[in-house]
């Protein structure tokens, strides 16, 4: 599993202990702005069964702040982590980049190459052209064609990628799905499902090659030890030069669409 760089290098402050719930993902229980030193900031409170502790991180993609609570734990808690941090949180909201919009005009990468997009009108559709996105159709559909577009050109795109290293680990995933998802490039489940984030066709190629090349290993082993980064070596010569572009640039990535 990738994740982007959003968590505070504070340590968390831990409630006492629970048992583990079922497995289900955290649950969003509250949404407000809260003043920080950096200015108004939205707060969004999750209560999770699975959490261990009290966490906080910062939601690139929505451009606030997430802190998720365990089941027993207090709302204090998650506000004296939040104070605790404030400054940190701050930064990073005010060096969030601009969010940019599926519209008329704008400028999103394909692939890590700039493309502007185009509404030519006519009938529906969206093909390249040079460094230019064509929509067709009315207006009002263009943001949704321009984001199923992207999805299925992500999931021909990665799905490749990971069929081809999958071929040449020798495993093979049960599927390959493309999601939206906020807080990891890409995952893998221990029914061997594989699932990357969509945005990832926003970056250039040598990144997708990575994270494929990561997942896929975890078809073989389901951890971060040394033979897992022996055969991510393996798959890909891109492994520095990927993380290091993902912990730069992946914010951006998340604020378009």
């Amino acid at each position: 599993m990738i994740r982007p760089a959003t968590r505070p290098p504070a340590k968390p402050i831990s409630p006492s202990p629970a048992k583990p719930g079922p497995s289900r993902p955290a649950e969003p229980i509250q949404l407000e702005v809260l003043p920080l030193p950096g200015g108004p900031a939205r707060i969004e409170w999750r209560r999770s069964v699975r959490a261990r502790r009290v966490s906080l991180r910062i939601d690139p993609k929505g451009g606030g702040v997430v802190i998720t609570l365990p089941q027993r734990a207090a709302r204090q808690a998650g506000m004296a982590l939040l104070m605790d941090n404030a400054a940190w949180v701050s930064e990073r909201l005010a060096a969030l980049p601009k969010p940019v919009a599926f519209v008329d005009g704008a400028v999103v990468p394909l692939h890590g190459i700039d493309h502007r997009i185009c509404h030519i009108g006519g009938r529906g559709g969206v093909w390249i052209e040079g460094r230019q996105i064509n929509v067709g159709g009315a207006g009002e559909f263009l943001a949704r064609r321009i984001a199923d577009f992207m999805r299925a050109t992500a999931r021909e795109r990665l799905a490749k990628l990971a069929l081809d290293k999958a071929e040449q680990a020798g495993v093979r995933p049960k599927r390959v799905s493309v999601k939206d998802t906020r807080s990891r490039w890409g995952s893998c489940a221990a029914d061997r499902s594989l699932a990357f984030s969509w945005r990832l066709v926003l970056a250039p190629p040598f990144v997708q090659d990575y994270v494929a090349a990561h997942e896929v290993a975890h078809l073989r082993h389901m951890n971060h030890g040394p033979q897992f980064w022996a055969l991510v070596d393996e798959l890909t010569p891109h492994t520095a030069a990927a993380m290091a572009w993902l912990r730069n640039e992946g914010p951006r990535l998340l604020r378009v669409g």
